[in-house]
């Protein structure tokens, strides 16, 4: 039996399933954590998945420069992973980049074979010195990265 995906920009009312979807990814030390007042005050940059009525993934689109947004906080919940909600995610966001006149969209990936099916190519993420001095620059693995930069030009 095929589910359908529903995606959707994100409201008030899902601040406490995204914040579970999140934390759940950031024990795993996968995800930066994102705390429930941080979500309230971005709740516009996140979208969620829906399959028959539940929130079942979340991602979010921040704007790094004139020309590059970033997928952040993209996750789905652990029963319904392959079953193409992430591929639904990032689609919905791609487009929304495109909407926004936005020719590159990035991220910070542990899931390079998941981005590279969605378009994504890998490069060096130095080349997005944006992402560094904004969000790279406060993070305890600084110095440690360990994820692989991905990059699609729209």
């Amino acid at each position: 039996m095929k589910m359908t995906v529903t995606c959707r920009k994100a409201t008030e009312d899902d601040i406490g399933t995204l914040y579970d979807i999140i934390q759940g990814y950031a024990e795993q030390g996968i995800m930066l954590p994102r705390s429930r007042e941080t979500l309230a005050a971005q709740i516009d940059t996140f979208i969620v998945a829906e399959i028959d009525g539940a929130l079942v993934g979340c991602g979010s689109l921040t704007r790094l420069g004139h020309d590059l947004v970033e997928i952040r906080s993209l996750g789905v919940t652990s029963g319904y992973k392959g079953q193409g909600i992430g591929k639904a995610l990032v689609d919905f966001l791609v487009k929304e980049a495109k909407e926004q006149g936005i020719p590159k969209v990035m991220a910070l990936t542990y899931e390079v074979a998941f981005f590279q099916k969605n378009g994504f190519t890998v490069v060096d993420k130095e080349i997005f010195p944006e992402k560094v001095w904004r969000d790279c620059i406060h993070c305890k693995k600084q110095h440690c990265c360990d994820e692989i930069a991905v990059l699609k030009r729209l």
